[in-house]
């Protein structure tokens, strides 16, 4: 797993027919200070995660292994959203986005 901070979202009209219902997040994997690794890795979501938010992404096939995405080409699953993250007595916090401010979830 790696940690990631969603930055945006995709809009494709056109895609693969199993890739219908799959909403799409931008996300740049940080290291635990919040040092940007990589921009732009692209993740599936189904817990509802908005701009702002850090979540944690699996990649290459373990990110297939999901319930929501079993079987589904993807590359990267965001699979929780991070409250808090603790290293050496330091916390890195989300930065709550729209959907951390009362609105539901998706389960």
């Amino acid at each position: 797993m790696r940690i990631a901070r969603v930055t945006g979202h995709v809009t494709a009209t056109v895609k693969d027919v199993s890739l219908a219902a799959m909403r799409l997040l931008v996300t740049d994997i940080e290291d635990g200070l919040g040092n940007v690794l990589e921009h732009a890795v692209v993740a599936v979501d189904h817990l509802g995660a908005g701009p702002g938010d850090m979540v944690l992404v699996v990649t290459g096939s373990a990110a297939r292994l999901p319930a929501t995405v079993g079987g589904i080409p993807v590359d990267a699953t965001i699979v929780a959203i991070v409250d808090d993250i603790k290293i050496g007595g330091a916390s890195a916090q989300s930065q709550p986005g729209p959907s951390r401010t009362g609105a539901t979830r998706r389960k």
